[in-house]
C-alpha cells in the first residue's frame, strides 16, 4: 500500500507540475506558447530517435551528425512558422527559420551523400520525422497567429484543440473504467469500444457547450469541428504512438514525466490531430 501511495504522490505531484507549464505557456502571450511547442518538439524528436533506433537496429549505427540534423531542420520549420512582421534585431524571425532550414539541409545532404548503403533508411527517418513532429508542430504555433472570422482568434482554436485532446483522453479513460468490455485494438489493448466513443461523445458534447455558453455562440461549429477532429483523429495518434512503442518493445517512449511516460505519450493525440484540424478549418472557414 505505501508503494502505491508512494507512486500516487509522485504522478498527482507531477500532473499538477504539467498543467502549471502548459497553461502558463499556452495563456500568458505568443511567445510563451511558442517556445512551449518549440520544447515539445524537441522532447518529441528526442524520443522518436531512441524508438527508431530500437525498431531498426541497423538506424543505431548511422552517424550521429547526420540523424540529429532533421530535428534541427524541424526547428526551423517552427521558427518559420512565426508571422514575418515578428523581428529580432530588425531581422525577421521567418527569415531566420529558412536560414537555419537552407543550413541545415545542405548539410544533411551533404552527410547523406556520403552515406552509402544507409541512404534510404536515413531519408526515410528524416521524412517520418518531420512529418510526424515537425510538421504538426510547426502548424500548431502557426494556428495560435492564424486569423478566424477576420479577427486574430486562432489562439482560441489552438487552445479549443488542446483542451479538447485533453478533455476526449479523460472522457475515454473514465467510460472506459465504468462501462468498458469490448476490445477497442490489440495496438493499445488498455482500450475498449464503449470508452472510445462514449469518451468521444462526451467530448464533443462538452467542448461544445462550453465554447457555446461561455466563450462565444457565434463560433458553434468551430467548436464542434475542433472536438470532432480531436476525438477522431486524436485516438488514432494515440493507436499509431503505441504501434510504436509496440514494434520498440518498450512501455513508454521516455520518462520526462515520473508516472507519466514521456513527450510522446503526452502528446501522442495533438501531434496526429493539429493538421487535420488545420486543414479542415482553412478550408471550412478560410483560416489564415
Amino acid at each position: 500500500m505505501a508503494i502505491n501511495q508512494k507512486v500516487f504522490k509522485t504522478r498527482a505531484i507531477t500532473a499538477v507540475v504539467f498543467v502549471a507549464v502548459m497553461l502558463c505557456g499556452l495563456l500568458v502571450n505568443e511567445w510563451t506558447f511558442s517556445l512551449l511547442f518549440f520544447i515539445i518538439h524537441w522532447g518529441c524528436w528526442s524520443e522518436f530517435d531512441p524508438l527508431i533506433k530500437k525498431i531498426i537496429p541497423a538506424y543505431g549505427e548511422a552517424d550521429l551528425r547526420i540523424t540529429s540534423l532533421p530535428r534541427l531542420i524541424g526547428s526551423g520549420f517552427l521558427i518559420y512558422c512565426i508571422p514575418h512582421q515578428y523581428s529580432i534585431y530588425n531581422v525577421a524571425i521567418d527569415f531566420i527559420g529558412i536560414l537555419i532550414m537552407v543550413v541545415g539541409t545542405i548539410k544533411f545532404l551533404s552527410l547523406w551523400i556520403r552515406a552509402g548503403a544507409m541512404r534510404p533508411l536515413l531519408l526515410k527517418v528524416a521524412l517520418l520525422g518531420l512529418l510526424y513532429i515537425s510538421l504538426s508542430w510547426g502548424l500548431m504555433i502557426h494556428l495560435r497567429f492564424c486569423y478566424f472570422l477576420t479577427y486574430p482568434l486562432g489562439w482560441v482554436v489552438a487552445l479549443t484543440l488542446v483542451g479538447a485532446v485533453w478533455i476526449n483522453d479523460t472522457m475515454q479513460y473514465i467510460v472506459g473504467s465504468l462501462i468498458g468490455k469490448t476490445p477497442f485494438s490489440k495496438i493499445s489493448p488498455n482500450k475498449t469500444l464503449e470508452g472510445t466513443i462514449g469518451g468521444s461523445l462526451l467530448c464533443i458534447a462538452v467542448v461544445t457547450a462550453i465554447g457555446y455558453y461561455f466563450v462565444a455562440p457565434d463560433m458553434i461549429w468551430m467548436f464542434l469541428i475542433v472536438s470532432a477532429t480531436a476525438a477522431v483523429i486524436g485516438t488514432l495518434g494515440d493507436l499509431v504512438e503505441s504501434k510504436f512503442k509496440r514494434l520498440a518493445g518498450v512501455k513508454d517512449s521516455g520518462h520526462f514525466m515520473p508516472g507519466h511516460g514521456g513527450f510522446l505519450d503526452r502528446f501522442d493525440s495533438l501531434i496526429l490531430a493539429t493538421p487535420f484540424v488545420v486543414l479542415i478549418m482553412t478550408f471550412a472557414f478560410g483560416l489564415r
